[in-house]
This record gives structure tokens, sequence and C-alpha cells, in this order.
């Protein structure tokens, strides 16, 4: 199942948002507690509009994180992200696009495996964001075209590069059955609500 991309969140992934939950609930109890123990039905009152506040102050603040965890990202945000970053924000817009993910990395080399309710299954490899960033100022390099086969034609393997193609990329990439690439130009669009359909490679 977890090959599939159909296994459920296990304890230790859900534990820290209950915990946090709990605290958060037990914490605003105290404080109308103590408000209404100091000051009665006023105290009672201000703690309410204390909480309020709080937490208008805190949904305002966490709005960018609560985007990017929906997976939708600034072309800002995406030029900053390191190789762990740019493969959680990849995961993120899967899922946001209703795509089940698993991460299936092997040491230094990030992949996910991502499956959707039609069936359809993508195995997503990564050239890494420092090599990009250190081929922006030179010719575009060919890319090694090194997918990882699992025995099926029916997997769409896609390569994502934060940086520019090579024309030589383009013209592989546009042959019938070729490995998808995502340049830094449609990971922008992918990343800010185009979906894989929008951006031709499904």
């Amino acid at each position: 199942m977890r090959a599939q991309g159909r296994h459920d969140p296990e304890l230790r992934e859900v534990l820290p948002a209950f915990v946090g939950l709990g605290l958060c609930v037990v914490g605003a109890v105290l404080l109308l507690a103590w408000f209404h123990r100091a000051l009665g039905f006023a105290g009672l009152v201000l703690g309410v509009l204390v909480l309020t506040v709080v937490g208008a102050v805190i949904r305002v603040l966490r709005r960018p994180v609560v985007r990017r965890r929906g997976g939708r990202y600034t072309p800002a945000e995406i030029a900053v992200l390191d190789d762990r970053a740019l493969k959680l924000a990849t995961a993120r817009i899967l899922r946001r696009d209703g795509w089940q993910v698993t991460d299936v990395s092997m040491r230094d080399r990030p992949r996910l495996y991502a499956r959707d309710a039609r069936g359809r299954r993508l195995d997503v490899a990564f050239r890494p964001v420092a090599a990009a960033a250190e081929e922006e100022n030179a010719p575009a390099p060919t890319l090694r075209w090194a997918a990882v086969r699992d025995g099926t034609e029916r997997v769409i393997r896609v390569v994502i590069h934060p940086g520019t193609l090579s024309p030589a990329d383009l013209r592989r990439a546009s042959h019938p059955g070729a490995v998808q690439l995502v340049d830094g130009r449609r990971l922008r669009r992918w990343a800010n609500g185009a979906t894989l359909e929008q951006l031709g490679l499904l």
C-alpha cells in the first residue's frame, strides 16, 4: 500500500498536531478561568476578546504557511527551495491536484511515486537545485535520462529541473512516451495552481 501511495498517515505523523491542538484548548480554557476569577464576568468578556485578537493575528501570520501546505507557492518561494524543500513542495502540489504521494527516495536520490483516482501513476525524479543554479549562467546542459524502471510502461516518468532545459532535452521530451520534463518556468506555473494537464504533461 505504501508503494502505491494508498497508506494512511501514521501515528507519529499526526501526534504532534493532536498534542498542539490539545495544548491550545487547555491553555485557552485556563486563561478564561483566570480572567473570570480575577475580574468576574468582565474578565471573561475580556478573555474572549483577547483570544479572538490573538487568533486573528495567528491566522494572518499563518496564511502563507497554510497556502504552502495546500500546495500553492509563489515564484519567489519556489526560487529559494533546496532539494529537500523542492521534493516536499512537489508532494504537496501533487496532493493538491488529487494524487496520492509516496516518498520512495533512496539516499541522495530524491524520488516520489504518485497515483491518482484514475489509476495513472507518476515516477517523479529531481535535478539537484544546486546544479541547476550553477547552470543558469552557462549554456543549458543535456540531462542524464536515467529513469528508474519498474517493469511497466504505464508509469509516467517526470523529471523536475528547476533551471533551464537544453534544446536537446526539449526535443527528446517531445517524442511520444518520453520522459516528461518540468523546467523552472513550468514549475512556477504548476506551483501557482496550474495542473499537469494544463502544462501539457498528461
